[in-house]
């Protein structure tokens, strides 16, 4: 699909007078996501930049607070997907300083300002920068959302890679199990399970070797079922944790169960 030029007009929201009354317009978050993974779904990630630095841009020009800070959480998720190391930590810095500007440093938005920040440090092997605000965040998540909230597993599960890449292991392990006790419970949530699984089956063998042989296969054997459960959709999703998934069932030597991801992958895309 060509790529089109960016217009404003194509997901602005009508202006509201009182909003320019009150000198505080806030921009269209809502639409401005829809529209990003619209961008996303056609890979066209030089369209999707300009259009989160646009409405960052109407945001300052507005002095809306709110929408500065979901689009600087964006826009360190969209450079540390890209790979783009002093960007992604540059607008990391922005979106923490903003809870500030905010006072919410208490409040789930906050913790997942955090929980966003530390990823863009772990995505860059930065471990060390990582743990502080993985461990700013786990507070206030473990303080505010259910035990059964799929946000609290996934920040148990990357706080847990995180401290295998410091060899805390036995803290490593800790970490997933209460990612997979979290995960458990939630609707759908096998393919969180699975790659838990992985990176725990990842863990035992950095930390014993060949004496964790066993637990390992059995990690395996718990992902790949997860994998093949009928209760996980088959969406992009689904495809993404397959791929995800697939080299690390190969470098353990299931190369069966590793074809079989990068067919059902296969399925989907051609599918969709």
């Amino acid at each position: 699909m060509a790529n089109e030029p960016l217009h404003p007009a194509d997901y602005e929201e009508p202006t509201c007078l009182l909003c320019m009354q009150q000198g505080a317009e806030p921009v269209p978050i809502g639409r401005i996501l829809e529209k990003l993974d619209d961008y996303f779904h056609f890979k066209d990630f030089a369209a999707a930049e300009r259009h989160l630095h646009y409405w960052l841009a109407e945001a300052e020009q507005n002095g809306d607070l709110r929408g500065q800070f979901s689009l600087q959480n964006e826009l360190m998720g969209f450079y540390r997907k890209t790979g783009k190391k002093e960007q992604a930590i540059a607008h990391a810095a922005k979106a923490v300083a903003l809870v500030d500007k905010l006072d919410n440093a208490g409040s789930i938005s906050a913790g997942t300002a955090y929980v966003n920040t530390a990823t863009v440090y772990q995505n860059f092997d930065m471990p060390e920068q990582a743990i502080g605000w993985f461990q700013k965040a786990l507070p206030i998540y473990e303080s505010s959302l259910p035990k059964t909230d799929k946000r609290l597993g996934a920040l148990y599960n990357n706080l847990g890679l995180t401290l295998t890449a410091l060899h805390r292991y036995p803290e490593a392990r800790e970490s997933y199990e209460k990612a997979l006790s979290v995960m458990a419970h939630v609707p759908g949530g096998k393919p969180e399970i699975a790659m838990t699984c992985l990176n725990l089956a990842d863990t035992l063998s950095a930390e014993q070797g060949l004496d964790a042989e066993k637990q390992v296969q059995e990690l395996l054997d718990r992902a790949y079922d997860c994998l093949c459960d009928e209760e996980a959709p088959r969406d992009g999703y689904y495809a993404f944790v397959c791929e995800k998934c697939a080299p690390v069932f190969g470098y353990y030597g299931c190369f069966l169960q590793e074809a079989d991801l990068q067919k059902k992958v296969r399925e989907i895309l051609e599918r969709t």
